[in-house]
């Protein structure tokens, strides 16, 4: 079908066409790695005063130092793979911008950069891009960004107050600034969901330890060991308030801690590196069915370049709900199942906003999608994977995993984003941490350089192809992906976004998906970035995502989703009163590699969606950004930090 034409009489592009496209599903149950992860401690919100403002050394914690350096030039970790080029989008009609916002009944401001820098008394790192991972249930929103977390009300009172992640999770301050410098362990890629069925939070992030740890859990070194694990915390009751009981699941596979060898790529042996071909648990995410809790990774060489495949964990729900001293982990190498003869990249699990949406077919299933255009750079499938007989972990036994092909509308990677003023040195405009740079005395004070150097105005990360966020409800999956995009007709290409809502069918023995809607959401003078997805289990749906443009500063949007007309007008739910102005922008601290997200969220409750994204709250200008180079350097009257200004935006609607 020539897409192109199909959409010249549409705003936004849905299609009216079914397509499916069944392969003989591959099972593994057999395959399956079992693990016995014992508890491993108690989690608190632990929220201490913060620290004050001002630039100290170091300020980043560049894992880089000796992690893959072979993903950028600058010795920065950059867990992309190098096959996800842009490329050059679908050409399709532009939606509108809608006049009004009917459905959305409540917005407050979530976390933000100076929260997160300033928090446990300014033991913490600057830190880009604030990987978002909110969830909400029992009148309790919890929200967690690297690298901080806070609970609030559903009227947006702070609970507790800014808890930094490595508090919560019993580990050593990030960073405690001294002579010399000590260092906890490294902890980022949050993830967050509540479960209705067992009245749980579950909560996960991604840990990487350091060489030399003493008795205190610190180091003196930056460098990372290679070991590493995914963190999972489980509340002990329905209130995320109260205490948690963590589990840690090594994931550097290569043979230690009860892990398989995957054989990761080294790179050198300095010394106190206690596992140089660790490979790394990256980019977890979170899913659940009646019977199982769900973590996925993109498994990564940790030091040498390489992508392995992603890889799937599933364990007993009511074994963690339970907070038991021990639980058994299946592991599931998507390598071994591979689709469309590729292994898994980002394959993302279902969550279901009711017990009603858990599908209970063929004993039990949770669903997965993932993409292909990251190895491909344009591509028309996605893959559908399924665990089924997923009551085979209340008696300890595996799940059996099976994967399938289902064609879709074509989708490729986007193109960084512009936002006011990219790629230009606009002096109209306020850009305070570049325009230090610029300026010798400002970046002898900043850098310790005492020179200017030339800087831009940076363009935003629109991320690649990737699936984010995936939900069963009403009996469909529903999810979207970041897409180049063209609305001039194919002369340029700009950040879209490709939604799907498919009807999965699964027995014991296959496997398929039925498109029930699918199109694009795109606008003429802006970018839509990092979308999420989210259904209520009526089959009402919200895409959340970043709206960001040449005349647009980082903005909140959405638009309505469902079954029958596909995609609505867009929304513009906050606007942002500023440039993005982060450290990682800029060439002379980052080597411009420009952040922004990895990943929003969006969770429902009742019949209304809260979703939380990433924009820009506040402005200034350089000389209130150098606040006559004291104390208050870089806080612009307390609405930022020296190196970088995100802030998220929590809302609520009822589509």
């Amino acid at each position: 079908m020539n897409v192109s034409a199909a959409v010249k009489f549409c705003l936004l592009v849905t299609f009216a066409f079914l397509v499916v496209v069944l392969l003989a599903p591959s099972a593994a149950a057999q395959g399956a790695l079992a693990r016995q992860i014992s508890s491993g401690g108690q989690g608190v919100f632990q929220p201490q005063p913060p620290g004050g403002d001002g630039v100290q050394a170091p300020e980043i914690d560049d894992l880089g130092q000796d992690a893959d350096n072979n993903d950028d030039p600058n010795g920065f970790v950059n867990r992309t793979l190098p096959t996800a080029q842009p490329g050059n989008g679908n050409s399709v009609h532009a939606g509108k911008k809608a006049k009004s916002n009917p459905e959305l009944n409540f917005a407050f401001d979530g976390l933000n950069f100076r929260q997160q820098r300033t928090a446990n008394h300014g033991n913490q790192f600057s830190v880009e891009p604030p990987d978002q991972g909110l969830c909400a249930g029992n009148g309790f929103i919890l929200e967690s960004a690297n690298d901080v977390l806070n609970v609030f009300d559903a009227s947006g009172n702070q609970l507790l107050g800014v808890t930094d992640l490595n508090s919560f999770y019993g580990y050593a301050p990030a960073i405690v600034r001294g002579a010399p410098n000590k260092f906890g362990a490294s902890v980022t890629d949050p993830s967050c969901m509540f479960d209705v069925a067992s009245q749980r939070w579950f909560h996960v992030v991604l840990t990487l330890d350091r060489i030399n740890v003493d008795a205190n859990g610190q180091s003196t070194s930056q460098s990372l060991s290679g070991l590493n694990h995914l963190d999972l915390a489980v509340s002990d009751t329905s209130s995320p308030l109260g205490s948690w009981t963590i589990y840690r699941i090594p994931v550097q596979d290569d043979g230690t801690q009860g892990t398989p060898d995957h054989h990761c790529n080294p790179n050198g042996t300095p010394a106190g590196r206690t596992n140089p071909n660790a490979c790394l648990g990256d980019y977890p995410h979170i899913g659940a069915d009646a019977n199982g809790f769900y973590i996925t990774t993109n498994e990564f060489s940790l030091f040498g370049p390489g992508f392995n495949a992603s890889q799937i964990y599933a364990i007993s729900k009511s074994d963690l709900a339970n907070n038991l001293s021990s639980i058994t982990v299946f592991q599931y190498d998507t390598n071994d199942t591979p689709a469309g003869g590729l292994p898994g990249f980002t394959v993302w699990p279902g969550q279901s906003p009711s017990v009603a949406d858990y599908a209970s077919q063929a004993g039990g299933t949770e669903y997965f999608l993932s993409s292909f255009a990251v190895f491909t750079g344009l591509d028309n499938r996605l893959a559908l994977w399924a665990l089924t007989n997923t009551q085979a972990l209340n008696s300890g036994s595996a799940p059996a995993l099976a994967n399938s092909i289902v064609t879709t509308v074509f989708y490729t990677n986007p193109p960084r984003s512009n936002q006011p003023g990219s790629l230009t040195s606009d002096a109209t405009m306020n850009w305070p941490v570049g325009q230090c740079i610029e300026n010798a005395t400002c970046d002898l004070f900043l850098n310790g350089i005492p020179f200017g150097v030339p800087e831009v105005i940076g363009q935003l990360n629109s991320n690649d192809s990737r699936l984010q966020q995936v939900m069963l409800a009403n009996g469909k999956l529903w999810g979207a992906l970041g897409t180049g995009i063209s609305t001039d007709g194919g002369a340029t290409s700009h950040a879209g976004v490709a939604f799907f809502v498919i009807t999965p069918q699964v027995t014991s023995s296959s496997l398929k998906g039925k498109i029930v809607k699918q199109g694009y959401v795109a606008l003429n003078d802006a970018s839509l970035t990092y979308p999420t997805t989210a259904a209520t289990p009526s089959g009402r749906g919200v895409i959340s995502f970043t709206v960001v443009g040449p005349n647009t500063n980082p903005s909140v949007g959405y638009v309505s989703l469902d079954a029958i007309v596909g995609a609505g007008d867009i929304h513009i739910a906050q606007t942002g009163a500023g440039l993005q102005d982060g450290f990682t922008e800029y060439g002379n601290i980052f080597g411009s590699r420009p952040r922004w997200g990895d990943y929003g969220a969006a969770v429902v409750v009742g019949n209304s969606i809260w979703f939380a994204t990433e924009y820009i709250n506040q402005s200034c200008d350089l000389a209130t950004y150098e606040a006559g180079f004291g104390p208050s350097f870089g806080s612009c009257g307390g609405t930022r930090a020296s190196l970088g200004n995100w802030a998220t935006r929590i809302t609520e609607v009822t589509p």
